[in-house]
């Protein structure tokens, strides 16, 4: 009898077990947008980044397996030691599941690192490192929207190709400028081309003029601008200012995206080549979701925003699918399903987390070929996805096999 009662007790946990596995942990699905809503990526990402979050809420129906679900936001300024902080809350008293976004890469390093400690999902579309694919990869951290090597095949591979063969470098000082420095050159370099120096400045630079000098002295063709949001429309107003583009040297805006041009204007952005992973006028898919996003912020998405959008879709699909919200069994998921929807169309995601998916070369348009308000860019080229990005085995990720 004791035997009996003993396996009976054993059985009934089990059973309690497996039922509390299914569903939602807690009795809801909580995902933490943590991004820049007040710096220099404010436009790149910021509140309209939780506002396409919750698009993606309202159009998977607000629920899943009958649980709520809820968007939580906070500005991480930028540092790492802040964003670490709130990470931590979020995940320890708060109930937070998964966060996403993460506009700058030292910031989703960190993030991702304790997500990695603490089991916990975290799916990065403003940051652009590839160190979050390859040696800081997790087996639950994702990589979606773009990343600096994409980037640098995009816009470095055209310019090298138009005859751009010798390039100098302003960059962000930190990782993320490191990274898309880096990875510009290799690919300059792979293509015949030099790299004659490079110059690195503070984020949140107000005076690039010091650094102008040396790039327009160093004869380079192509200035490369490894820098985002309002360090590079700053860096090219005061290009201007030094007559370096009417000197004959190109301009080459590694990071930029339709905010960033709406907020320089046509007349000063016109011509610029650049390299995003999503554009809302290409067709008809693109911009019904682009009307929607602009009735609710009054600007038309970028990569960034559509990135978030779809991001949020996919772990929402991925919970769904497993039957629970319980970190192994999603990110399981995440790593097995497609991706399709109106970012990630014929997506895939790699061993190392990297969603892959294609780019889009751009072209901004001068100001007499645009017919109407955000009609910004001429599409050059589609990228493949499996050029776009490394190849996972060649990542540095040590959960490829």
């Amino acid at each position: 009898m004791r035997k009996n009662f003993i396996a009976s007790v054993a059985f009934l946990l089990a059973s309690g077990t497996a039922v509390l596995a299914d569903g939602a942990s807690d009795g809801k699905v909580k995902i933490g947008i943590l991004n820049d809503q007040s710096g220099v990526y404010a436009d790149f990402g910021g509140k309209s980044s939780v506002e396409a979050a919750q698009m993606a809420v309202e159009d998977f129906g607000g629920k899943v397996l009958d649980a709520p679900i809820e968007i939580v936001d906070a500005d991480h300024q930028n540092k790492p030691d802040i964003a670490s902080n709130i990470a931590r809350q979020w995940y320890d008293t708060e109930q937070v599941d998964a966060i996403m976004e993460l506009t700058t890469s030292s910031v989703a390093l960190a993030v991702q690192a304790i997500g990695k400690e603490k089991k916990k999902i975290d799916i990065v579309t403003g940051a652009a490192t590839t160190d979050l694919t390859g040696k800081a990869c997790s087996p639950y951290g994702f990589h979606w929207a773009y990343d600096t090597h994409a980037l640098a095949v995009g816009t470095g591979g055209a310019l090298v190709k138009q005859g751009g063969d010798s390039w100098f470098f302003l960059t962000a000082d930190y990782a993320f400028g490191y990274s898309l420095e880096q990875q510009t050159s290799d690919f300059v370099k792979a293509n015949g081309g030099n790299v004659v120096g490079s110059v690195r400045h503070p984020l949140a630079s107000q005076d690039f003029s010091s650094f102008l000098l040396q790039a327009q002295s160093s004869g380079a063709k192509v200035v490369g601008l490894a820098n985002a949001g309002l360090d590079t429309s700053n860096a090219i107003k005061q290009a201007a200012e030094f007559g370096i583009t009417q000197g004959g040297q190109r301009l080459a805006a590694l990071l930029f995206t339709l905010a960033d041009v709406h907020g320089l204007g046509l007349e000063a952005a016109q011509g610029l080549t650049l390299t995003e992973g999503y554009y809302w006028n290409r067709d008809d898919e693109s911009r019904a979701f682009g009307k929607k996003f602009f009735d609710r912020t009054g600007k038309m998405p970028n990569m960034i925003h559509a990135g978030t959008y779809s991001a949020v879709l996919q772990y929402l699909k991925a919970i769904q699918k497993a039957g629970t919200d319980e970190t192994e069994a999603v990110a399981k998921q995440l790593h097995q399903m497609p991706v399709d929807d109106v970012f990630g169309r014929g997506g895939t995601v790699g061993p190392n987390g990297r969603m892959i998916h294609d780019m889009y070369l751009l072209q901004v348009k001068k100001p007499d070929e645009s017919k109407e308000a955000w009609d910004y860019f001429n599409v050059l080229a589609t990228i493949p996805g499996k050029d776009a990005y490394i190849d996972p085995a060649k990542s540095g990720c040590d959960l490829v096999k």
